[in-house]
């Protein structure tokens, strides 16, 4: 079965943008209603007065109760310059709200907060402005990791599962289209995995609904390491989530804009497609303030966009319409990245890529040991649960030069124990590109649940479930 979609208007204006000039999104949002100090009763609102949880500090309730602050800011952000708005929707989903309770409240949350920006930027019109504006439903990490445990004595251990992240996402898209929005923001990626599972239910709903709405891509990297929480290299990441096919890919958070610079440099050479940042303003101080000013960052910014870096430009914490103003004005001066070509390779990646490419493909080693078919003691190792020797084993045979290991837990081992097998022992192996072998895929494979990275699967018996999708422009 092929399930045919069109583009939508939505990106088919985009695009246009795109090609035309740099385009700017908004800048902070959680520090700005910071600057409110809302105290617990403005967050309950009137209809949750009694509610029996602590609510303060939930600022995606705040589309709720206190609606015309939140429309505020959006439409402050519309008259700085911003032609994208972020919904106020980056805890907006079932697993970040049980910290207060507030799970059930997850699709209407996101429902309302797309309308808002929406509301703002028909207001934004009604006042006599003018350009293309779009609304982007914005998606965060949740507060939970997919693939690190979060017990440093048992690094099998997860608190999430790729399902429960999915469902939770699900519910989210699903409430941000309700909302009508124009594109998808999914941002601040600290965890691949995480954001595997919520392009896979953009996908979902996509196809669902027929119809496909731009996904921008957006991720955090920590520190001077050059790699997300996950451990992830950039190249890594793109690797893992360029499948996507995002109308932009970028970074945010974490990083002032001097810091995040070579990174954004890095990016842009390798992704074939548009190329986002919108970097904190400055590192935070001693008090967890940003001093960045509204000049500086748009001079730093400017220079990245004077070496054809950069297609959308925006702030994250601690910028305001302010830095935004400034930031979008200088943005003038220069002309938008031109997406490059980038050769057609074979890539992977674990924690690192891992790229083969060229006329003549150079001699490429795939590790075959970690393999319960193919090797009894590995399979007695496994079956025993001690993973930590059969972990020896993967790194003999890296070590030893394999570019490539190849895992298998299915044949040897019985349905009960292989799901165990995987999810304890896929962490531990998980620093080299994987080559995975599995019995049955069923609509999705368990590898791709389990690994952050651009995996290989090697199946035998494939079980599609799920349409072939084709895009076009028309």
């Amino acid at each position: 079965m092929m399930i045919i979609m069109s583009l939508s208007s939505e990106e088919i204006r985009l695009k246009s943008l795109l090609q035309e000039r740099i385009v700017i999104l908004d800048g902070g949002f959680g520090t700005e209603i910071q600057k409110h100090k809302l105290d617990e009763a403005a967050f309950r609102g009137e209809r949750f007065k009694d509610y029996p949880s602590n609510l303060s500090g939930n600022n995606d309730l705040l589309t709720l109760t206190a609606p015309d602050l939140i429309q505020q800011l959006h439409l402050d952000y519309l008259e700085a310059g911003a032609d994208m708005i972020d919904t106020n929707s980056f805890n907006a989903n079932r697993i970040s709200q049980a910290d207060y309770g507030l799970e059930e409240y997850a699709y209407e949350l996101n429902k309302a907060s797309a309308e808002l920006a929406r509301k703002a930027v028909e207001a934004y019109y009604a006042a006599g402005g003018e350009g293309s504006k779009f609304v982007c439903g914005g998606i965060g990490p949740t507060n939970r990791t997919g693939s690190m445990s979060p017990d440093v004595n048992d690094p099998g251990y997860r608190a999430v599962t790729f399902e429960d992240l999915r469902l939770a996402y699900r519910e989210q898209v699903d409430g941000l289209v309700d909302g009508g929005v124009d594109l998808f923001l999914v941002e601040t990626i600290f965890d691949t995995l995480n954001a595997k599972a919520a392009l896979f239910a953009l996908e979902e709903v996509f196809e669902e609904r027929g119809q496909r709405w731009p996904v921008l891509i957006s991720v955090t990297i920590t520190d001077a390491s050059g790699r997300t929480l996950s451990g992830q290299t950039l190249e890594a990441f793109w690797n893992s989530v360029s499948h996507a096919k995002p109308i932009a890919v970028g970074i945010n958070c974490a990083l002032g804009a001097k810091e995040m610079a070579p990174y954004i440099e890095e990016l842009s050479r390798l992704a074939d497609t548009h190329i986002s940042c919108y970097p904190n303003a400055g590192l935070p101080n001693a008090f967890g303030e940003y001093d960045d000013t509204p000049q500086n960052m748009a001079d730093v910014l400017g220079e990245m966009a004077s070496h054809g870096w950069l297609n959308i430009v925006g702030g994250c914490c601690g910028s305001s319409p302010e830095h935004i103003r400034v930031i979008a004005e200088r943005m003038k001066q220069y002309k938008p990245r031109t997406v490059p070509e980038v050769a057609i390779a074979s890539r992977y990646s674990g924690l690192q890529p891992q790229t083969i490419e060229g006329e003549v493909a150079p001699f490429f080693m795939i590790g075959e040991r970690t393999n319960v078919m193919g090797s009894p003691r590995f399979r007695r190792l496994v079956k025993e649960g001690n993973f930590e020797d059969a972990l020896e084993i993967a790194r003999q045979q890296v070590e030893n030069g394999a570019n490539m290991i190849d895992i298998n837990f299915d044949e040897g081992l019985s349905r009960r124990e292989t799901p165990t097998a995987v999810q304890t022992a896929m962490p531990r192996m998980h620093r080299h590109s994987l080559n995975t072998s599995s019995e049955v895929t069923r609509k999705y494979s368990a590898w791709f649940l389990l690994d952050g990275g651009g995996v290989i699967i090697n199946q035998r018996t494939a079980l599609v479930e799920k349409p072939v999708l084709v895009t076009t422009e028309s």
